[in-house]
């Protein structure tokens, strides 16, 4: 569905795409979510799994950069995974004021069997497309994204 507002071409044209980008980002996401509910999981836990996992252990800081997330929201993040027993935080060897976020042996185990499956979903969700309009796709996102305000 476009948009029923009456400006110019260009207005319209910017508004179409730009419903277009959030209701199919919304529409996968909600899907995606399910996998993530199924398995008592919010989109920032599993983002920040799945950091620890392919980055290995890292600060609360860092991790909320990566996730786009406040401080405040990353540490309830960290609170409940710790919780849940899939995270623990440790010194900094490096900084004796800063605390490393790790998976523990658990939180390993877990996100190591779970990201395949989260995967093989994604890669469905995006198999509608072509290898080259994944491509642009991906090109497009990361123009807006890194639009300098």
């Amino acid at each position: 569905m476009g948009t029923h507002f009456k400006g110019t071409d260009t207005e319209k044209l910017t508004l179409n795409a730009f419903i277009k980008m959030m209701r199919a980002s919304e529409s996968i996401n909600n899907r995606l979510n399910r996998h993530l509910a199924e398995n008592d999981l919010t989109l920032s836990q599993f983002g920040t799994l799945e950091a620890l996992f392919h980055l290995g252990p890292l600060n609360q800081r860092s991790i909320g950069e990566k996730l786009l997330k406040s401080g405040g929201n990353i540490t309830m993040v960290i609170d409940n995974l710790e919780k849940s027993g899939l995270v623990n935080r440790k010194p900094d060897p490096s900084d004796r004021r800063a605390v490393l976020i790790h998976l523990t042996k658990k939180g390993r185990e877990f996100i190591s069997t779970f990201f395949p499956e989260h995967l093989s979903k994604i890669m469905d969700e995006f198999s509608v497309l072509s290898k080259k309009e994944k491509i642009e796709l991906a090109r497009i996102c990361k123009k807006l994204g890194l639009k300098e305000t």
